[in-house]
């Protein structure tokens, strides 16, 4: 009997969302069930036995315009004992006389200038070897922090000596165009979905960058943030959880951002992503051979299976268009890619991790499921996103140069 090498391809194409999407609605499930159903919401602030300092870090590169909201957001934390110290990694704007002006404001406020944009990266590490607190908070000078965030993500740092980090939980602000709207569906319906299936099973991908809370002794460990890396946050995430540090996903500290609005920045940030995703797995794969690392290993075949099917769908895709043109064998047939039964399954499929993730996440948000309507595009969209930077990145990734330190880029941040 012959191997239909291209029957198996294409009907892993075809499985592969499916089952994952079937894989992070389990996960995201009993994620619930097991930690939020009856736990307090983000209104409510965690119980405590010592609320120890935290320092809040805020690396900032020109956001001048944003960066009065963002202090303020931090001033207004719940938390009874905190420091500010923000980093102005070489803007070329106001940030700077603005950071000053806010830091004679308020006495728990501090700024580090740099003279020159070294990225983000440095700028954490300078951040991190001028604060007086073990137990750090980051957040992106652009984002909002919840007033009862902090507590929810140290209350993590505090329960346990080999908890290395918290990520918390992203909502879209800027929601006046298509995309916008998308992308609060996505990032309930994705990526909230995914972080707790990847909790639920041991292991997280990343921590979110604009959102986070670190230990102190975890990242001296591990060598703080890599300079090097175009994601940082991925870099840093697969380090700690390397050295068996635990991360842990906390969906009440909010944190309210703003995102791409335009074809060309979500482009440009997602091909970020994608190029992040490849320079830790090809930095970090020897690492993870041993055994005792065996908990890393279903991050790894997630991601790689990513990759596959990104690089099998670039097949279809191009068989399909060839037989428009050439008579092509029966087996390098797909059959076209207008979605037939196979689509409405899948479109199923979809539409239920949308509306499972959105009943799970309408105690963060009011109004989500206002948004369900535009999540319908996301699969045509974001899928056919993610398959071009993915396939953009593998080869862009492993065959530039060494581009030495990863500076700052200011990012679209949509309109407002």
């Amino acid at each position: 009997m012959q191997f239909d090498l291209l029957g198996v391809l294409f009907g892993f194409a075809f499985f592969y969302p499916i089952v994952m999407s079937l894989f992070w609605m389990a996960g995201g499930i009993y994620y619930y069930l097991r930690r939020e159903r009856h736990a307090a919401g983000p209104e409510d602030l965690p119980a405590m036995s010592t609320t120890p300092m935290v320092s809040i870090l805020v690396p900032c590169h020109n956001e001048g315009a944003c960066i009065d909201e963002t202090i303020a957001s931090l001033v207004a934390q719940r938390y009874p004992d905190f420091e500010i110290i923000a980093i102005d990694d070489g803007s070329t704007d106001d940030t700077g006389a603005r950071l000053d002006a806010l830091a004679a404001m308020h006495a728990n406020m501090r700024v580090i200038h740099l003279d020159r944009n070294l990225g983000k990266a440095n700028a954490l590490r300078m951040g991190t070897l001028a604060s007086r607190s073990e137990y750090l908070v980051c957040i992106d000078g652009d984002a909002l922090l919840h007033p009862n965030a902090t507590q929810w993500l140290v209350s993590h740092l505090t329960s346990g000596p080999r908890v290395g980090a918290v990520t918390g939980n992203p909502r879209i602000r800027n929601r006046s165009t298509l995309l916008g709207k998308m992308q609060v569906g996505e990032f309930s319906s994705i990526i909230g979905m995914i972080k707790r299936a990847q909790r639920s099973y041991g292991r997280i991908f990343t921590v979110s960058g604009v959102i986070s809370a670190f230990r102190k002794t975890a990242l001296h460990r591990v060598g703080y943030w890599s300079d090097d890396m175009v994601t940082e946050d991925i870099d840093v995430s697969w380090r700690l959880q390397i050295d068996h540090w635990d991360i842990r996903y906390e969906p009440n500290a909010l944190a309210y951002i703003l995102m791409p609005e335009t074809f060309r920045g979500l482009w440009r940030q997602r091909l970020r992503w994608a190029r992040g995703g490849v320079e830790v797995i090809t930095r970090h794969a020897k690492s993870l051979n041993a055994w005792r690392r065996r908990r890393m290993w279903g991050v790894v075949f997630e991601y790689l299976l990513s990759v596959v099917w990104a690089y099998v769908m670039l097949l279809s895709i191009v068989l399909w268009l060839l037989s428009y043109f050439f008579d092509i064998p029966p087996g390098l047939q797909t059959g076209g890619l207008i979605p037939r039964w196979h689509g409405v399954v899948l479109g199923v499929t979809c539409l239920l991790q949308f509306a499972i993730s959105m009943i799970i996440d309408r105690r963060y948000e009011r109004g989500i499921g206002w948004n369900y309507f535009w999540i319908i595009w996301y699969p045509l969209a974001y899928w056919m996103l993610s398959l071009l930077t993915t396939i953009v990145a593998v080869p862009k990734t492993l065959f530039s140069k060494s581009r030495g330190i990863a500076t700052w880029t200011s990012p679209d941040r949509g309109y407002r």
